[in-house]
């Protein structure tokens, strides 16, 4: 195998007859190289929204998050509460009731998610850092106050200066209906909105509300030892893992313990899937440009046919020959993805120091530039692939184009 490769590169590298075998050999090299840079480039952007977005989701979600896995609420009391508190990974733990509620504000009315928080929800959330205007604020003396998603209060026409409450409607959930007076199925409760919030998703942002855990208690007629969800942080040293598996055991197969991907499994698993499709899309465009390899095999075989007979005479027989060949081909498509990826990382470091490529719109997004993010699995990925393509694409061109010419030779 050695002497394999210092022939190859010997012949890769020498000088050629014709000029027009050493451009169609730059073109085979330039044509994997783009493919490559291309590849590393695309997979970079999926995984700079992929973080980007994750990092929203997290600016509202808790690390991890219990729930009941067959019903939409449970009592504290009917699991091991004061075990989970001090679990050593276990920084804080937050309680946490929701529920769809009609809002209403002056002649304006939008359905809603209400979410009731504890004053702990701040220590497991990132709210404080999404606050458009006002404060995280769920008590002002005795009036009840929350904090509201920006596209929800633009919905509803509200803003935080009104001295009109917003209203809350919700239907009982115990009692019987009166047909006479339809309006007494009804609970409502009142709140002062003292910030909004955006978490620059739609799905938060034009849906909830965020009050007090003791109000939305009493709006949805729970205990007081009844919550949806437990959020929970954890100190800077605890591994997210490890108290998972802890909590799991602790809590049994009623019970969901999620991280925020699981949270929100189906919009991770989605963006996998685009990026995989990317992927397979740009290595199948690259497929295409290496079987440009096979044009300049035939070359270069051509070119050296009496190089071959000078090593049949010295003894090698074919299998070296296929061998040299097979090499120098696959060295083409090593030049060529080596630059492609040295390439693309360079790229993908430009953008993220300098934000070379940028939105449109002054302060209209969330970021200025296009988010990237370089994985050395990604360039390990497109390495392997390009290179592993590009020996097979050598391999039948060669073996077919050397058994040629030992036919011409009137050999088998």
């Amino acid at each position: 195998m050695k002497l394999a490769l210092q022939i190859a590169l010997r012949y890769l590298f020498a000088k050629k007859s014709q000029n027009v075998i050493n451009v169609i050999s730059m073109i085979s090299v330039t044509g994997v190289l783009v493919g490559s840079m291309a590849l590393i480039v695309v997979l970079s952007v999926f995984n700079g929204l992929h973080g980007l977005i994750g990092s929203l989701y997290g600016s509202f979600d808790p690390e991890l998050k219990i729930s009941s896995a067959k019903a939409k609420v449970f009592s504290v009391d009917s699991i091991p509460y004061q075990q989970i508190l001090e679990d050593e990974g276990v920084a804080v733990v937050s309680q946490a009731l929701e529920g769809q509620a009609l809002l209403r504000s002056g002649s304006r009315q939008v359905p809603a998610v209400v979410m009731g928080v504890d004053d702990r929800f701040s220590r497991v959330s990132g709210i404080d850092s999404i606050l458009l205007d006002g404060d995280f604020s769920l008590y002002d003396n005795a009036q009840n106050q929350g904090v509201i998603g920006y596209v929800l209060a633009d919905q509803l026409g509200l803003r935080l200066n009104f001295v009109k409450p917003l209203v809350m409607f919700v239907p009982r959930r115990t009692g019987r209906i009166n047909m006479m007076r339809p309006d007494l199925s009804f609970r409502k409760e009142y709140i002062h909105p003292s910030g909004i919030f955006a978490v620059h998703q739609m799905d938060y942002d034009s849906r909830y509300l965020i009050v007090s855990i003791g109000q939305s208690r009493s709006l949805f007629e729970y205990g007081d030892d009844m919550v949806s969800s437990l959020g929970l942080s954890l100190k800077e040293d605890a591994s997210l893992k490890e108290v998972k598996i802890r909590l799991n055991e602790i809590l049994g197969s009623g019970y969901l313990v999620q991280d925020q991907h699981e949270q929100h499994a189906t919009f991770y698993k989605l963006m996998r899937v685009e990026k995989l499709m990317a992927y397979l899309i740009l290595l199948f465009i690259l497929v295409i440009a290496l079987f440009n390899v096979i044009g300049t095999l035939s070359l270069l075989i051509f070119e050296k046919r009496q190089s071959i007979g000078t090593l049949r005479s010295m003894g090698a027989n074919r299998t070296l020959i296929n061998r040299v060949f097979l090499i120098e081909g696959w060295l083409i498509s090593l030049a060529g993805v080596t630059a492609g990826v040295l390439l693309g990382a360079f790229l993908i470091w430009l953008q993220q120091q300098f934000g070379l490529l940028r939105f449109g719109g002054e302060g209209a997004f969330v970021v200025d530039a296009y988010p990237v993010a370089l994985h050395w699995s990604d360039m390990l990925l497109v390495y392997v692939s390009v290179s592993t393509i590009g020996l097979l694409a050598a391999w039948y061109p060669v073996r077919v184009i050397v058994r040629r010419y030992y036919s011409e030779q009137g050999e088998e």
